[in-house]
């Protein structure tokens, strides 16, 4: 998410400020104690800000500042905390990373795990900081004050939060008094005292008023520090004697603003109120976009002449770039306007959302362009948007701003229905998305019309992308089409819409290549067709890498590494993973959201060549890098998999217990269930001799013998084979086994043949044909031996052990050498290592407890880091794997758990 820099930006404090020691003594008497939580709170025009940016300018400087200027857009506790990580970043890039990943992700739980994350990392990270955040009155989300009250408690001790507010926080304050961690300066602290007051309007402002007409102001202002800057504007340019100009001042702040603001407009020179009333509606300002609203050119001069006037203008930077009126003061200037022109303050809005979009800074734009009331300006806008927010997967704002324009106007551009299209998609509402896409279809053909933002350089790469978009929409169209279908279980339109989106697709058009392609690919996998399948998925990955988007290529690596090892190629799989990992690791920038379905993969594939410790290995490193590394469908894939190996080390009762697990996790219709969890529980009660789990399942299933040969029956077909043969019914087992190899083979399912001709060797030598039950297994091992299978046999248990012993006597010398290492294999029963159960029951590995001890030392997460030999990214991953089997948020929480627990 792109942030405005000046919301990042601290107003640097004036050198012609009135002293305030006393109150910077208050929030900080020793800037080596630090309190945890400083809390400056009064209403509007007290002088806040200005006393936040004198304290922190007098702290040391190796204290950091993260400065967050708030405004009501981030009453959104996701693009709250986005930006206050920015604001961190700009002091060490090195924070934050990952809790940006998780809000990126758009998951329910994001905003928690960043929070953590956030924590975590400024625990890393060694020095003073204080997070500044200002005017916090202005978000209105009980989110993010449940965030806010989350770092107030966590933060570690040398992090300082520090909020400016009209109003009282959400937080718990009294708590915080009690135990002595609030520094609070309020109302009655900021009013200026006679002495504050008198170098105020004398040494600042020039009046050079006695000491009674100072404390009379001081008294009818209440030492208010916009009173006492509106009073002395005023009064500099009043013909009135200024004792009459005194005495006559009073009235309540509203009052006293609203007289004022008119006294201060009413005395300017026309052209300096026409600037103020042109540029009001503007949140930043600067000499070209104010020129661009006013029609002028001396923006900048009129700028640092309102600066040295003292009229409300405040620097946001140091080279007089970009200013911000007062925010009382821009309020009643746009009351003003509002009241006497409604008409000019939407065209001043267009205005600024035309020069803002002209420059590529759509983010700005969009709003002005909302608040002009011009719907085919805001489209316009929204259209060159679109690309970029797709691109950067910030679906909110893609969602927000596509409601933001009126329905009759995204009915009439073809790019926005699209996307409108994908909204009911990505909302569940597969019946709302055909209108859409029709809509869509039939404004294909209708002309180019000028786009309502000003030509400029900037705006040429983000019409190109527009137009890209626009060109491929035919293709797109129909990848959602195919996409409505696939959520609809039609198999048949799945594929015609996928052929039809590559048929559309240009060669450089590689999104929608790949999309089609993968929908063709998925189709055939369901279909059985696993050549068909491989090659277009295939054309899928190779069309995501073409177009950059890596996080998308490594998790539909993981797909076409399952087509691989069901087409009977483990040696293919595991290369494709590998190549996966290794680009993966060539990457800078925190952990992809599949990475850790790409190890689980690859994991599988270890356990099916019969290397269980590599295996296990990759698995514990999915589980560290956690749900963050792994895409929603996929989660249960871990369970399963770590089923498979329980399963290997003969714990049948564990395997049905992770199974339970991964049932739950278990999504439907993402992609073809082709081996389904409640046939591989069934596989283990039959293994276990629980005949009735078995007949259950077949009976609630409704799996039978007579069903048709079909790809996606296939596997209960082939375990309900194996129930027969465990109930002295071989016959029955051929009878569904023989159906099964013919299908498989004659669509070469090398995996398919090896074990449906497994399981007939078994109901052979169940029925007494041992030269029969010899032969078919010979040829299963000649199959599937030379391209990695290895637990197909040996997961079959003491049946099978005799079986091979009985084989490799009379095979030739190379399968006898297979079979001898199976042999072995079933007798080693290698297993995967335990580790110490944390007190919820929670595995700690070595590694952990290694961190866990260091944690509670003294020493700070860089000097651990180097003490372990490890990148910080590495001990980030560590600990907080730790923190989530101690069930913690923090070092200090969690050294405090482990030494309860006898860990440390």
């Amino acid at each position: 998410m792109s942030v405005p820099g000046a919301k990042l930006r601290a107003p640097l404090p004036r050198r012609d400020l009135v002293a305030r020691p006393r109150l910077i003594e208050r929030l900080a008497p020793d800037p080596g104690e630090m309190p945890r939580f400083v809390l400056i709170a009064a209403p509007a025009g007290f002088g806040k800000t200005t006393l936040m940016t004198q304290w922190l300018a007098a702290l040391p400087e190796s204290h950091r500042v993260a400065w967050l200027s708030l405004d009501a857009g981030d009453s959104d506790v996701g693009r709250f905390l986005a930006h206050l990580v920015a604001a961190i970043q700009r002091t060490d890039p090195g924070v934050g990373a990952d809790a940006l990943a998780l809000l990126a992700a758009d998951r329910g739980a994001a905003s928690d795990e960043a929070l953590v994350s956030l924590v975590n990392d400024l625990e890393m990270f060694s020095g003073p900081m204080v997070l500044a955040v200002d005017d916090y009155h202005l978000v209105d989300d009980t989110a993010v004050d449940a965030a806010v009250g989350f770092l107030v408690d966590n933060l570690p001790p040398q992090v300082t939060l520090a909020l400016t507010t009209r109003v009282d926080p959400a937080l718990p304050l009294s708590r915080l008094r009690a135990r002595g961690e609030l520094a609070e300066v309020r109302a009655a602290d900021l009013r200026f005292t006679g002495g504050e007051a008198s170098a105020f309007l004398n040494d600042l402002m020039g009046l050079e008023l006695d000491p009674e007409l100072v404390a009379a102001l001081e008294a009818r202002t209440e030492g208010w520090a916009a009173g006492l800057q509106l009073a002395a504007l005023s009064a500099r340019s009043t013909t009135d004697a200024i004792e009459e100009f005194v005495a006559a001042f009073a009235g309540t702040h509203r009052f006293v603003l609203d007289y004022l603001v008119e006294e201060v407009l009413e005395r300017q020179p026309d052209d300096v109120r026409g600037f103020l009333l042109d540029t009001c509606v503007l949140d930043q300002l600067t000499a070209p976009l104010c020129d661009a609203l006013t029609g002028r050119t001396d923006g900048q001069q009129m700028l640092e002449h309102l600066e040295r006037a003292n009229v409300f203008v405040v620097p946001l930077d140091d080279h007089r770039v970009w200013w911000r009126y007062h925010h009382l003061f821009a309020d009643a200037l746009r009351a003003r306007v509002a009241s006497s022109d409604a008409q000019r303050v939407q065209a001043l809005h267009r205005a600024a959302a035309q020069w803002y979009a002209s420059r590529g800074m759509l983010d700005d734009a969009i709003p002005h362009a909302m608040s002009g009331a011009d719907p085919e300006l805001t489209a316009d806008i929204v259209e060159l948007a679109l690309p970029g927010l797709r691109q950067r997967r910030e679906d909110r704002a893609l969602r927000r701003w596509l409601k933001a324009v009126p329905e009759d106007v995204v009915r009439r551009r073809a790019l926005l229905a699209t996307s409108y299209a994908w909204v009911k998609l990505s909302e569940g509402d597969v019946a709302g998305v055909e209108p859409w896409l029709a809509l869509a279809e039939a404004t294909l053909g209708e002309p180019d019309r000028a786009t309502g933002v000003p030509a400029s350089a900037e705006l040429v790469p983000l019409v190109q992308m527009r137009d890209r978009e626009l060109a491929q929409l035919p293709s797109m169209i129909e990848v959602y089409r195919a996409a409505t279908a696939q959520a609809r279980g039609d198999v048949d339109a799945t594929v015609a819409h996928g052929r039809r989106a590559l048929d559309l697709a240009e060669p450089v058009d590689h999104a929608s290549r790949a999309a089609g392609a993968g929908f063709v690919g998925l189709a055939a996998w369901a279909a059985g067709d696993l050549e068909t399948a491989v090659d277009t998925f295939s054309e899928a990955v190779a069309s995501l890498h073409a177009a950059g988007l890596i996080a998308d290529e490594l998790g539909a690596t993981v797909v076409l590494g399952n087509m691989w090892l069901a087409r009977g190629s483990p040696v293919e799989a595991r290369r494709l993973y590998e190549r996966a990992l290794a680009i993966a690791d060539e990457r800078a920038g925190p952990v992809l959201s599949t990475v850790g379905d790409v190890h689980v993969g690859l994991a599988d594939v270890f356990r099916e060549q019969g290397d269980l410790v590599e295996a296990a290995q990759h698995l514990e490193l999915a589980r560290e890098l956690g749900d963050r590394a792994s895409l929603l469908e996929n989660r249960h894939r871990w369970r399963t998999t770590m089923a498979g190996l329980l399963r290997a080390e003969g714990d049948l009762d564990g395997t049905v217990a992770m199974l339970d697990q991964a049932e739950a996790l278990f999504l439907p219709g993402y992609f073809p269930d082709v081996r389904p969890i409640a046939a591989v529980r069934a596989r283990v009660r039959i293994a276990q001799g629980r005949l009735d789990d078995a007949r259950s399942w077949a009976r609630d299933c409704g799996v039978a013998e007579t069903d048709a040969a079909d790809y996606l029956a296939e596997f209960d077909q082939l375990t309900l084979a194996r129930l027969r043969i465990a109930e002295g019914r071989p016959a029955d087992a051929l009878a569904a086994v023989d159906g099964a190899i013919a299908a498989a083979e004659a669509l070469r399912r090398r995996g398919s043949v090896v074990e449906a001709r497994v399981v007939k060797a078994l109901a052979l030598d169940a029925g007494g044909e041992a030269v029969a039950a010899a032969a078919e297994l010979t040829t299963a091992l000649e199959l599937g031996i030379p391209v990695g299978y290895r637990r197909v046999f040996l997961d079959e248990g003491e049946p099978m052990t005799r079986l091979l012993a009985a084989v490799g006597r009379n095979a030739p010398p190379e399968l006898a050498d297979h079979i001898d290492e199976l042999l072995v294999a079933a007798a080693e029963r290698p297993t995967v290592r335990t580790p110490a159960l944390t007190p919820s029951g929670e595995e700690l590995s070595e590694r952990e407890h290694e961190v866990l001890r260091l944690l509670a030392t003294e020493l700070t997460g860089p000097e651990i880091a180097r003490q372990l030999f490890v990148s910080i990214n590495t001990l980030r991953t560590h600990t907080k794997h730790i923190f989530t089997k101690l069930d913690v948020n923090t070092r200090r929480a969690a050294v405090h758990r482990a030494a309860d627990a006898g860990l440390l």
